[in-house]
């Protein structure tokens, strides 16, 4: 009876769909068309993409929201739920793998719904010629880290192309948490006057990857900080404080996470430049490489916004967690002017903090 029931209620939102629904690709072909890797950077392609293509294709509940993944409301419930797909190069790199980076990536966005990750789903496609040493090495890197974040991986697929036509490894993964009581986070709910917080330094994820990919070496060695960060985020509501939005720093990095919210939110975001956490070895590869650590991805760090008379006793919990150690207080939402980011400098020099067309580096997650 609720699968009918179900199934009629999708039926009423699908029709109204069919009938608007264009044939005509809303994206300006004419200047692009065809996909191009800037498509999948995180960066102003994509969203393009996103924007006008996909999400008014699909028109879906919440898909509006801009999140990490989609709150809904289930058997009295409210459970979170999201998909990725990893295609990093190369597959192994200083401090993970794309099968740590594909389990500890979903959890992510799960946490950063405020959701408990629950159980994931994997699916594996695999090129033809691709050594199964590899792909074991893979495995056990899932289920490593599967076990490490406290998450099941309880069902999956998987499918093998010809030789050339993937590149060796390619992870989907999609994941199921539980949403607490009164927890409501989402870009539409940041304020003025939230306070920005940092979970830690920036930029190493995506000098890791580079590093191994261009042959570079530095005095120390530079890792990934894929890791997952349900604990730090549970901390953070434990403290009670009404946390308004949170997101995980990944393609794109801080640029492209907060001019979201900004847009979302219909609001700008100031930062302090000198507030802002860069460790001194990726700072120097950054400079070195003409790479803006601000733009750089991250897999084990996040933004998030509170109210300003919270952020003490949040700042505070975030640094006494090990996934937030590095914590910062790094600017603040205001009203006045347009919905954009604004960094200020240490001698007063302010610019606007964009998004990039495509990716600083493109296949890193």
């Amino acid at each position: 009876m609720m699968a009918g029931r179900m199934t009629r209620a999708l039926i009423e939102q699908v029709k109204p769909m069919s009938r608007e629904f264009s044939l005509e690709c809303p994206v300006p072909i004419d200047r692009y068309p065809r996909v191009l890797l800037a498509h999948g950077g995180g960066g102003r392609l994509m969203h393009q993409l996103l924007e006008e293509m996909i999400l008014p294709a699909f028109a879906a509940p919440g898909a509006e929201e801009g999140h990490d993944g989609a709150v809904l409301e289930l058997a009295g419930g409210r459970v979170a739920f999201t998909t990725d797909s990893f295609v990093v190069r190369p597959l192994f790199f200083p401090g993970g793998d794309i099968g740590r980076l594909a389990i500890n990536g979903t959890v992510n966005d799960l946490a950063v719904c405020g959701a408990r990750p629950l159980f994931l789903s994997a699916g594996l496609i695999l090129e033809e010629g691709l050594a199964m040493e590899t792909l074991w090495r893979v495995v056990r890197s899932m289920a490593a880290a599967a076990r490490e974040a406290g998450v099941d991986l309880v069902t999956g697929d998987t499918k093998v192309v010809e030789r050339g036509k993937g590149d060796g490894v390619f992870v989907n993964t999609a994941g199921l948490g539980l949403v607490p009581d009164g927890v409501r986070i989402g870009p539409a709910r940041v304020r003025p006057g939230d306070a920005v917080l940092l979970s830690g330094d920036l930029g190493r994820h995506a000098v890791a990857i580079l590093s191994v990919r261009e042959g570079l070496e530095f005095e120390s060695e530079i890792t990934s900080d894929t890791a997952p960060l349900h604990g730090l985020v549970q901390a953070m509501l434990e403290t009670g404080a009404d946390v308004h939005c949170l997101r995980d720093l990944t393609r794109g990095g801080l640029a492209s996470a907060l001019n979201e919210i900004a847009r979302s939110a219909g609001a700008g975001i100031e930062l302090e430049e000198a507030a802002i956490p860069v460790g001194d070895e990726v700072r120097g590869a950054c400079e070195l490489l003409g790479l803006d650590p601000l733009h750089a991805a991250n897999e084990g760090r996040l933004a998030a916004f509170v109210p300003w008379e919270a952020r003490e006793k949040v700042l505070a919990a975030m640094r006494a967690h090990p996934m937030g150690r590095g914590a910062a207080l790094v600017g603040r939402v205001v009203e006045e002017g347009p919905r954009e980011v604004r960094v200020r400098s240490p001698i007063g020099g302010v610019r606007v903090l964009d998004v990039l067309s495509g990716e600083q580096l493109p296949r890193i997650c």
